[in-house]
């Protein structure tokens, strides 16, 4: 069964708080499976956080390039016009960002039925895919 993964789970996979150390070995777990799904979004705000000058830590841009690359061998759904329009019915129904609504709207659309996100709430089932965070 394929799972969607958020953006914060690739972020968590680089992260060298201390804090975050369970976090991050478990987000490297979940970057081991191999049924495993991103969307052209997940990978444009890794890139994104992960290189901002004022991250405690950037990455350079050749090395986060290349950790998307290898997460190319995942199934990366695209960003397409029917996920827009899901999108934007998710938002209206259930409240959350558009940006989160559209990640539950690709996981939706690559056939994921669990997404594994801290940012939403553990256990919620929106459109069929069930929330779980990883991290409880």
């Amino acid at each position: 069964m394929r799972v969607f993964l958020d953006t914060n789970i690739l972020l968590y996979s680089i992260s060298t708080a201390t804090d975050e150390a369970s976090k991050r070995m478990r987000a490297i777990a979940l970057l081991d499976w191999d049924d495993c799904v991103v969307s052209v979004q997940v990978l444009q705000e890794f890139y994104a956080q992960a290189t901002r000058a004022s991250r405690t830590d950037p990455l350079p841009h050749e090395l986060a390039a290349g950790m998307i690359k290898t997460w190319l061998r995942f199934h990366v759904q695209e960003n397409t016009v029917p996920i827009l329009q899901g999108a934007l019915e998710i938002k209206q129904a259930y409240g959350f960002s558009y940006w989160d609504s559209a990640i539950i709207s690709a996981a939706r659309e690559a056939g994921c039925r669990e997404l594994f996100s801290e940012d939403l709430s553990h256990g919620q089932i929106v459109e069929g895919v069930r929330i779980l965070d990883p991290f409880r």
